[in-house]
């Protein structure tokens, strides 16, 4: 018998769930005749657990709460044992007088061998089982082996930007923003603060004055506990340098974090770098976006684009990139363009002519995106233009695209499709 978990089971049957507001996503909380598990992953403070809540609430319509259970497994009191999850549904018997229907297990990967008992219960009870997590390797390419073919996973972005409009309890008329001025300001007003302190609904709703703060807040968690922690990495002062190196960069390669380190009186060893860049991925903090080029070696050597979860962590911690709205947007659109695309690249020629994003499918260029903020100034204008045009050639690709906040569709060729900021974004 647990004591601390069969307390934590009568709080759960008292408990009062919070007030939430809706997103666009939500979980499928249908009975499915495979009896597989739903994995609901993403980056910390993006809201999975709120998440959770709403599909319990929906569940608890028809069902009890000894039927629906949940358990947080970042709780203080429960040790991080292989047996808490032995002993976990005689536990719930013995408390509630049967067996739950629905079972929600939230950060469940703190829990050794948490994946090998998930199959068993899947294997040889009808219950059906939710499972949060916080790293990458409860996405669907990094599932244990164990959990291969037995479950669906749902990663859970930051909000979009019809989705930060709804936290902030007002909104913007699409139609009007092209020829209403007033509606126009308040719509970059709005985007410019999605951008600059992005989308993390927390941070959304905190006062102006606390954004930030808590946005550095949230850095020194994903540092300790999901890269550090998880990790066993004592060289906290590397990992920290490195990551601030990281959001200062446009472009980056092992070998010149590994100097930039070094120069800064930082021991740490080429492999260590490499392995600390997997890590921070694994957290879901950041993505590498390669260079698309035929010759395999050249991509591996060429360096790579830095992207990151949300674009309030750009502000927070960015000494280079803080105001630069053209950085903040482009980040914006790859996130939004990574949830609709498994594969990107950007480009960039011998002249040094560059694509933001180049999309692959199966094998195949099928679009391209430039991304850029301002295209006021007509020498932007023709050098974004110029580098699509001389991509899509060398490319052969017939579908292209100019991302901006506001452009003159009557300036740019007609073989390019300009799509506005509240059609990309939404």
């Amino acid at each position: 018998m647990n004591p601390i978990l069969k307390t934590l089971l009568y709080e759960w049957r008292d408990r009062k769930l919070p007030n939430r507001v809706l997103r666009d996503i939500e979980i499928d909380v249908a009975k499915r005749p495979d009896n597989n598990a739903t994995v609901i992953t993403g980056f910390r403070r993006v809201g999975k657990t709120y998440l959770v809540f709403a599909a319990i609430e929906k569940l608890l319509q028809e069902h009890t709460r000894e039927d629906v259970v949940y358990i947080n497994f970042e709780d203080e009191r429960l040790l991080p044992h292989t047996n808490l999850l032995t002993g976990l549904l005689p536990e719930v018997q013995a408390t509630y007088g049967r067996k739950p229907k629905y079972l929600f297990l939230d950060e469940l990967q703190l829990i050794p061998n948490w994946s090998k008992w998930v199959r068993r219960i899947l294997d040889t009870e009808d219950v059906q089982i939710f499972i949060t997590g916080s790293s990458s390797k409860m996405s669907s390419y990094e599932l244990p082996t164990e959990l291969r073919g037995r479950s669906q996973v749902l990663q859970v972005p930051p909000l979009s930007f019809s989705e930060f409009l709804r936290f902030k309890q007002t909104w913007v008329d699409t139609k009007k923003i092209g020829h209403v001025q007033d509606e126009q300001a308040r719509f970059r007003y709005l985007l410019d603060e999605y951008l600059r302190f992005g989308a993390l609904p927390a941070v959304i709703l905190a006062d102006p004055e606390d954004k930030q703060e808590l946005l550095q807040s949230y850095f020194q968690t994903v540092v300790q506990r999901e890269i550090s922690e998880r990790n066993q990495i004592n060289n906290d002062i590397a990992l920290k340098t490195l990551l601030k190196i990281l959001v200062n960069s446009s472009f980056i390669t092992i070998s010149k974090l590994y100097n930039t380190l070094k120069s800064m009186g930082i021991p740490i060893g080429k492999s260590t770098v490499d392995n600390y860049l997997g890590y921070i991925e694994a957290s879901y903090f950041m993505k590498q976006l390669a260079i698309h080029n035929a010759s395999i070696v050249n991509q591996l050597n060429y360096p790579r684009k830095a992207y990151f979860v949300d674009t309030g962590f750009i502000t927070a911690l960015s000494t280079k990139f803080s105001t630069n709205m053209g950085r903040l947007l482009e980040n914006a659109v790859y996130n939004k363009l990574s949830q609709t695309y498994d594969t990107l690249h950007y480009y960039k020629d011998a002249q040094d002519n560059e694509v933001d994003f180049v999309v692959l499918e199966g094998g195949n260029v099928t679009a391209l995106y430039q991304v850029c903020y301002d295209l006021s100034s007509q020498e932007t204008l023709n050098r974004e233009v110029r580098s699509l045009m001389k991509a899509a050639i060398s490319l052969n690709c017939s579908k292209l695209y100019l991302v901006a906040v506001n452009a003159d569709a009557a300036s740019i060729p007609k073989e390019i499709q300009v799509i506005t900021l509240d059609k990309v974004l939404w």
